[in-house]
């Protein structure tokens, strides 16, 4: 059985850690955030079920690596979220894929190349050691497409 313990002396900054204490390593560390979007879309030039209008309840995972700053953190999540709502999402969520993407079929392959490719220029603008690292797109909670950050250098 496990007690539980209630912290009586709350660290405090200058008396019990100091400021140059707070970044413990200066190593490239990888974070990540998830974000869901639900959308409607269909494919062209496919015969199949999803040839038809349909919708889907997506997925995406974001890794995206830097390094630490002076207090300890590569970027804030919250800073994530941000790209997210402001750049990419507005296009995505409670949409009809096909009208709000540029022109492509939108496949699972081609939607994660966009989003990758839309997340690295945001971040690009912010610092330049942020890399996007990876980027996943489910469709379904068993199928998604990825992107990698050697494999969009590679070309």
């Amino acid at each position: 059985m496990f007690g539980f313990t209630i912290v009586e002396n709350l660290q405090k900054m200058d008396k019990d850690i100091q400021k140059h204490e707070l970044r413990y390593h200066s190593k490239r560390v990888l974070v990540s955030k998830e974000f869901t979007f639900d959308a409607a879309h269909h494919l062209h030039c496919y015969e199949g079920k999803c040839k038809n209008l349909h919708g889907h309840t997506y997925r995406v995972v974001f890794g995206i690596s830097g390094y630490t700053d002076d207090i300890g953190l590569v970027i804030d999540f919250g800073d994530i979220k941000k790209v997210w709502k402001e750049q990419i999402e507005i296009h995505l969520d409670h949409r009809y894929l096909n009208d709000t993407l540029p022109n492509m079929n939108t496949t699972a392959e081609n939607m994660v190349v966009w989003v990758y490719e839309k997340m690295e220029q945001a971040l690009a603008e912010e610092r330049e050691d942020y890399r996007v690292e990876f980027v996943k797109l489910y469709e379904t909670p068993t199928s998604y497409a990825e992107a990698r950050r050697e494999w969009m250098i590679d070309g």
